[in-house]
């Protein structure tokens, strides 16, 4: 048994169709779950997310032959690894027991995601017990993307010098918050530090998500008015562009105004940006490589039609300000690059091989699941005779002290990315 249980498994994986995601084939998401799963790509509808791994929400099962006969139920991944612990390391088991503690994706962004946070540890305990249905784990969820594409987000609060340009330049949010408040602000000195600026900031922002609709909606209207006229005489900043695409896609929204209050990053394909527990973020646009700890908590207040929780969204964030540090990946060898974030559940690896190049990644005493986003090629598993073709949308989850060699084809080069546990807990 134990030769069989250290073999990669094809895994069959699960999408989710949320209405930010790209349509039909224009989605890079739509095209992997395509070829992973000989579904059909439907034109007319969004394909927003591919997950690989065990959460419940989107499971992951082992394709056919794996999981027994032709009329076998199918069988998930995390049933799988609860009859198989041995397969995620004694590390692993120590640490989070039999759960694979990451959770794998791809994302297609046609439209922002919703202004939120992810809570610590604690606070998804309390609210999975208070709201099972909206919270539907009592874990945390720290998270990374990679961009496949240029990438646009909005990340963490931007420094207290830009806050004061905004206050100056944007009339209505002086409007919504009210003149004592913006002053404070504006009166704050670079030197005051995070503790006497947070109070003041965390109030701003709470009474600008708790506003009544019409307060919103009318300034809003107001805001793109004005923009509209100011183009007309002036290049507007990114991020008024930005504010303007928003208000077409989410009309009378709060987060249009409060995306003023947020750093705008701009990722290049191979770039990745990671965001911690309790820090605010909404994705723009574009393709990339997501992972986070297993777990599909979000608090929500913004740009978004789904249940806000404002209350909990202003309470939680620790209003930390400065632009996100930005990961370019460290050069392993010629082939990898590997993103590691300061989070013990997860890093990944970005593998590209030109065409007929090998590459044999070498056994980690933890699990990983590997996606092929590029080429086909042939992976090698033990001996040399064990060999099976990979391409495209195929998925592996490959047990822990399991080595692999892969080989590009000769058509083009191989392309493929690889979730881990981070190698400083193994």
């Amino acid at each position: 048994m134990e030769m069989e249980v250290s073999r990669p498994l094809r895994l069959r994986c699960s999408i989710q169709n949320y209405d930010w995601g790209k349509l039909g084939e224009d989605s890079r998401v739509a095209r992997l779950f395509s070829r992973n799963s000989g579904v059909e790509i439907d034109p007319e509808r969004p394909y927003a997310e591919f997950w690989m791994g065990t959460h419940e929400s989107g499971p992951s099962f082992l394709v056919r032959g794996e999981s027994g006969g032709p009329d076998s139920e199918p069988l998930t991944l995390r049933k799988w690894i609860l009859e198989n612990p041995d397969v995620l390391g004694e590390k692993v088991v120590e640490r989070w027991g039999s759960e694979l503690p990451f959770l794998f994706k791809v994302l297609s962004v046609a439209k922002a995601l919703s202004i939120q946070a992810h809570p610590d540890k604690e606070l998804a305990g309390m609210l999975h017990k208070m709201r099972p249905s909206i919270y539907k784990d009592p874990n945390q969820k720290p998270e990374m993307a990679i961009a496949l594409t240029d990438f646009k987000a909005l990340c963490g609060f931007v420094r207290i010098e830009e806050l004061k340009d905004v206050l100056a330049s944007v009339p209505e949010i002086v409007d919504l918050v009210g003149d004592e408040d913006a002053s404070k602000v504006l009166n704050t000195k670079d030197q005051d530090g995070y503790v006497e600026v947070k109070p003041i900031l965390q109030s701003i922002f709470t009474k600008i998500m708790s506003a009544n609709k019409e307060a919103v909606s009318e300034l809003v209207s107001k805001l793109k008015c004005r923009l509209n006229v100011e183009n007309k005489i002036r290049k507007l900043t990114e991020k008024e562009q930005l504010v303007l695409l928003l208000e077409q896609q989410y009309p009378a929204d709060v987060g249009v105004i409060s995306a003023f209050f947020f750093n705008y990053v701009k990722l290049s394909p191979g770039e990745a940006l990671y965001i911690g527990a309790n820090e605010p973020h909404a994705y723009i646009s574009g393709d990339c490589i997501e992972c986070m700890a297993t777990s599909d908590n979000v608090v929500r207040a913004g740009l978004t039609p789904k249940y806000r929780d404002v209350q909990t969204l202003c309470s939680m964030l620790t209003y930390k300000q400065g632009f996100p540090e930005i990961l370019r990946g460290t050069t392993l060898n010629h082939y990898i690059s590997r993103y590691t974030p300061p989070f013990d559940e997860f890093e990944v690896d970005r593998c590209s091989l030109s065409p007929e190049e090998s590459l044999v990644l070498p056994a980690i005493p933890g699990p990983s699941i590997f996606v092929v986003v590029a080429g086909e090629g042939r992976m090698q598993m033990g001996s040399a005779v064990d060999e099976e073709m990979v391409m495209e949308g195929h998925v592996y989850f490959v047990p822990a002290h399991s080595e692999i060699g892969l080989t590009a084809g000769a058509a083009g080069s191989l392309q493929l990315y690889r979730a881990g546990v981070n190698g400083r807990v193994l």
